[in-house]
C-alpha cells in the first residue's frame, strides 16, 4: 500500500458524519444493469456511503478501502463486509462480481492497475459505475465568496488528482464499453453550520490547516452569514453527479 495517497484518515470521523448521501435512485438504476445480484465491490469505500446504498439491492457487499482508519468508522451492515484492501488488489476471486462501484474515489486510483483489477474479478457482462460531484453552486450571492473560497483560498491546496474532478471525468480513461447514464444529483437541506461541517472533510481545507497554521473555515462562515439569513435555516443545495458506466 505504499502508492497510497491517503487524504483522508485523519479526519475519518468527520468524513463519515458529514459527507452526502448519494440517491437511492442510482443504486436502483445500477442494479437494474446487473444480470445477478449476487456480489457488489464498493471499491474505496470511505465510511461506507455507497456500500450502504448498495445493500438493498445485492446479496452480499464487499467493501474496500486502503485507509484502516476509514473502515474503522464505516457503518456495519449485516451484508456488508468490510476490508482494507487497495484499488489495485482486491483479494476477491476471478469472475465473481457483478457490479463494481467506486463514488469520489477513482481519480486517485493507479487507473492501469486499478482496470485489470476490474476486468480481473468482474463476471462476463459484470458492471462497472464510477461517479462524483464537484463543487456545489449556492443560491444567490452566496456563491460568490464561496466559489472564491474554493477556487481562491483553498483552490492552491488541492491534489493535482481534483482537476479530473472538475473535468467531470470526462478526461478519465475508461476501457469498457460504456452505458448511457441518467441524470442524478445529491440533494440536502442544510444549515450553515451543517455546510461548514462538510467543508470541514475537504482535503484542500485539511491541507490549508497543516501549512497555514489555522483553519480557513469561520472566516467563511463569517463571510456567508450575513447572505444565509438565519444560520439554523436550511437551505436546499444539489451536486448533480457525473458518471462513467460500463460493462
Amino acid at each position: 500500500m505504499s502508492d497510497f495517497k491517503d487524504h483522508f484518515s485523519t479526519a475519518s470521523d468527520r468524513y463519515a458524519a458529514f459527507r452526502p448521501d448519494y440517491p437511492a435512485e442510482l443504486y436502483a438504476w445500477l442494479a437494474s444493469l446487473s444480470a445477478e445480484r449476487n456480489l457488489a465491490w464498493d471499491c474505496a469505500t470511505g465510511s461506507g456511503q455507497a456500500a450502504l446504498g448498495l445493500a438493498p439491492h445485492f446479496q452480499r457487499i464487499v467493501a474496500t478501502d486502503a485507509s484502516a482508519e476509514q473502515i474503522r468508522h464505516a457503518a456495519p451492515h449485516a451484508r456488508i463486509d468490510y476490508r482494507v484492501a487497495t484499488a489495485e488488489a482486491s483479494g476477491l476471486a476471478d469472475a465473481s462480481v457483478d457490479l463494481v462501484t467506486v463514488a469520489q474515489a477513482a481519480h486517485w486510483f493507479d487507473l492501469p492497475r486499478f482496470h485489470a483489477e476490474a476486468k480481473r474479478v468482474l463476471k462476463r457482462n459484470g458492471v462497472i459505475a464510477l461517479w462524483g460531484y464537484g463543487r456545489m453552486v449556492l443560491p444567490g450571492e452566496l456563491d460568490a465568496p464561496f466559489q472564491h473560497f474554493y477556487a481562491e483560498t483553498v483552490g492552491p491546496y488541492w491534489p493535482p488528482e481534483r482537476a479530473l474532478i472538475d473535468d467531470a471525468y470526462k478526461s478519465l480513461p475508461f476501457p469498457f464499453a460504456e452505458i448511457a447514464a441518467p441524470d442524478f444529483a445529491i440533494k440536502v437541506e442544510w444549515t450553515l453550520p451543517r455546510l461548514v461541517a462538510y467543508l470541514s472533510t475537504w482535503s484542500a481545507v485539511k491541507a490549508y490547516q497543516g501549512t497555514q497554521g489555522h483553519d480557513p473555515l469561520p472566516a467563511l462562515a463569517a463571510e456567508l452569514g450575513p447572505l444565509w439569513g438565519t444560520p439554523d435555516a436550511a437551505l436546499r443545495l444539489s451536486w448533480p453527479l457525473f458518471l462513467r458506466v460500463g460493462r
